[in-house]
């Protein structure tokens, strides 16, 4: 965690587009390549070829890499027949972005991971700074989901505030709020001019890569931090209503053990996001079935964040909450908005909340 707290830096994504099937399609016929980040922890890099309709990658990670036939599905998602059972199912913005679902991700070769990837293009510290960002961090270990903001002055110097809900349930929320810093200067440009690289003490790497129109993302060995520039205000726009195609990641009935080992069901899903102009959010899985659904408040007016409640430092505008409390357990969900893209996060545990406690955690992202 602290690693991660000292890049902070954030939140990408894959934006703008629709879920018109033709859209995949028709955006170019040359292959496309991309960086691209699992939440497990891995950086990919990803060309797909829709001339021979495959999927060319390779994980600088763990060090798989591999050819992977796709067919296009009428409703514009990619099904991947990859022989080694990895990349399972994709959805791309053609030149922009790409989404997958993998199931032989990690150090191990085994984790399932959501992949967000954007398209490669010529970065440096500069590309971010002097531009505040909000962010989610996606993991599948220590309760899934951070949020918060970055700041990032003329230098790229970066100063972050973020509230961890999983230290919240834990530690009796001693260890739900975070402040952190670092010196870009630290970070070194990789020879191709696409990302960039910071070594840690283990052997592994932090990336950071992205999109000169402000998207930035974080690759680290505890997960994938995404972000995505600050809104003007605090208000939801109506122009982010409509609906979503989605790929998450879901654990249910997650413990943390001895050495900080997470146990749990890992899934990985198709979903829908239904919001309303008034930002009333409805998340239904492929099945149908109600996932999450209540009205979004702007995180600025989440007073139980702030103040004498909680410890975060900006009023992240553009990222939306809300809490719901039942009887016996407590949820919070954000979801934050850029162009036709969102992405959302959920932590749920039984009440009251305190170490030992099993708890559920979703994330993903959606594009219309």
């Amino acid at each position: 965690m602290n690693r991660l707290k000292l890049i902070l830096a954030l939140l990408l994504i894959v934006a703008g587009c629709s879920s018109n099937p033709s859209n995949s399609m028709s955006g170019t016929s040359m292959p496309r390549s991309y960086n691209g980040t699992a939440s497990v922890g891995d950086f990919l890099t990803i060309t797909l070829d829709p001339a021979t309709q495959t999927l060319i990658y390779t994980n600088l990670s763990n060090g798989d890499s591999g050819t992977v036939p796709y067919t296009v599905n009428p409703d514009g998602t990619y099904t991947l027949n990859d022989p080694r059972g990895n990349l399972l199912a994709a959805y791309e913005v053609p030149n922009y972005g790409l989404l997958v679902q993998a199931a032989k991700t990690g150090a191990y070769h085994d984790a399932p991971a959501l992949i967000t990837a954007v398209q490669k293009g010529s970065i440096s510290v500069s590309t971010w700074a002097g531009h505040d960002y909000n962010y989610m961090q996606f993991r599948t270990a220590a309760g899934g989901i951070e949020v918060g903001s970055a700041d990032v002055d003329a230098q790229g110097n970066v100063t972050a505030s973020s509230y961890w809900p999983y230290g919240s349930e834990s530690q009796g929320g001693d260890g739900a709020f975070h402040l952190g810093s670092f010196d870009v200067s630290a970070f070194q440009a990789d020879p191709s001019g696409t990302f960039l690289k910071l070594a840690d003490n283990n052997g592994s790497f932090d990336y950071v890569f992205g999109t000169p129109n402000g998207v930035f993302a974080v690759d680290t060995p505890n997960g994938a931090i995404l972000g995505l520039k600050k809104a003007a205000n605090k208000d939801f726009s109506s122009a982010f209503a409509g609906s979503y195609k989605a790929i998450y990641y879901q654990k249910l009935g997650a413990t943390t053990g001895a050495g900080n080992l997470e146990a749990g069901a890992p899934s990985l899903g198709q979903a829908t996001l239904i919001i309303t102009a008034v930002g009333q959010v409805t998340v239904q899985d492929a099945e149908g079935n109600v996932m999450l659904q209540a009205t979004l408040t702007p995180m600025a007016d989440a007073q139980y964040l702030y103040g004498s409640a909680g410890e975060l430092q900006d009023p992240c505008y553009g990222l939306f909450t809300f809490r719901v409390i039942t009887a016996s357990s407590q949820q919070d969900v954000f979801l934050t908005f850029m162009d036709r893209s969102v992405l959302f996060s959920s932590f749920r545990a039984n009440l009251p909340w305190g170490s030992g406690n099993s708890y559920d955690y979703l994330y993903g992202v959606g594009l219309k």
